[in-house]
């Protein structure tokens, strides 16, 4: 064996792991997806494609999600068919197929894009710690700035309807964007309407326009061909945000806030979301983010909301819960000439899906 085919062996060895792990373990709420990737982990022409990519391209999510974005635009159909029926053998012979026949295709997309986080259904625990904030300082409107989550579809939070599990509801019944979450612990959550959102306004460092087919696509290709239910949900929030698209800022949180807040009108409340996004900024990076709501509040309040992992948002208490708790906080803090403490409102499971608050009303 030549040198060069024993690194690749190596190599292929550790690359056919990763693989089987993410068939195995990581995928199980996917049998398709499971199925799939334990396939790719057991052909070494497939890990020889994969091998072309670069190598912080070459995990599964990112392979998997330029295959499921070819099988998307009808490049595919064999690939596609076996999705649409779930069929697990079929699309594990189609997807290698699939890889052999078109790596250069799946390495220009996963070189080309960076596999988005499933977005949707954040309105849950989002709209009524928006209509806290709103409560406190006595807006009467409000602009939304959103942070982290690249196509902005939390800005759509008022245009959506939700049901909690005691009963109660928020926002738009009549939107075509339902959501649905758990309430645990006694406190019900509070039953304001939020006020009017007068401004919407995405940041991030490279957005994603909802109006663009190829970036829709690549948006529902990042997600599991197996799970109807996301894809529907995402398929609704993508359309109820074309119909009326937020202004999308590019550039790094820190550097394009204080833009952010001037464009929300003077008398209006600026919020400020992050949900799960701060737990990709170095630790100085979430200060200086602090620092910049501090200065933005210097003419005017300024609020925000977290939803964020035990001990990720800064100042945000952590009630002395564990950061390995499995939950995340929801956090509000109003910035202002009062000085008021930042405060954990409510905790939440499973991405908003369940929900606990803690604030008093």
């Amino acid at each position: 064996m030549t040198a060069g085919s024993a690194a690749f062996v190596g190599r292929a060895r550790t690359l056919a792991q990763v693989y089987r792990h993410f068939g195995e373990i990581d995928a199980e709420t996917s049998p398709l997806y499971g199925r799939v990737a334990v396939a790719l982990s057991e052909s070494d022409e497939a890990l020889r494609a994969i091998e072309a990519a670069p190598a912080r391209k070459r995990h599964p999510k990112v392979i998997l999600a330029a295959l499921h974005d070819l099988a998307l635009a009808g490049r595919a159909p064999a690939l596609a068919s076996a999705y649409a029926d779930t069929d697990g053998d079929a699309a594990a012979d189609a997807a290698v197929d699939t890889l052999l026949r078109m790596t250069d295709s799946v390495v220009a997309l996963a070189v080309r894009r960076k596999t988005r986080p499933d977005e949707t259904g954040r309105s849950t625990v989002l709209y009524p710690a928006i209509a806290e904030a709103a409560r406190r300082v006595g807006a009467n409107a409000v602009g939304l700035i959103d942070v982290g989550c690249s196509a902005g579809l939390n800005l759509n939070v008022d245009r959506v309807g939700i049901t909690y599990s005691n009963g109660q509801s928020l926002g738009d019944l009549s939107s075509p964007v339902q959501l649905s979450a758990s309430i645990v612990g006694d406190r019900p959550v509070p039953a304001r309407v939020m006020p009017e959102v007068v401004a919407r306004i995405g940041v991030n460092l490279d957005p994603v326009d909802v109006t663009d087919a190829d970036e829709a696509r690549w948006l529902r290709a990042c997600l599991w061909p197996d799970q109807p239910e996301r894809i529907a949900r995402l398929d609704a929030e993508m359309a109820l945000a074309a119909s009326a698209p937020p202004l999308l800022l590019h550039g790094d949180a820190v550097e394009v806030m204080p833009d952010a807040v001037a464009r929300v009108p003077a008398d209006a409340l600026p919020v400020v979301t992050t949900t799960w996004a701060l737990s990709r900024f170095p630790v100085e990076s979430r200060l200086r983010f602090l620092d910049r709501l501090h200065e933005a509040a210097a003419g005017r309040p300024v609020a925000w909301v977290s939803v964020e992992g035990v001990g990720v948002a800064p100042t945000i208490p952590t009630l002395g819960d564990r950061h390995a708790s499995g939950h995340s906080l929801i956090g509000l803090a109003v910035f202002d000439r009062s000085a008021r403490p930042a405060e954990a409102i409510g905790r939440c499971w499973s991405r908003g899906r369940v929900l606990a608050w803690l604030a008093d009303s």
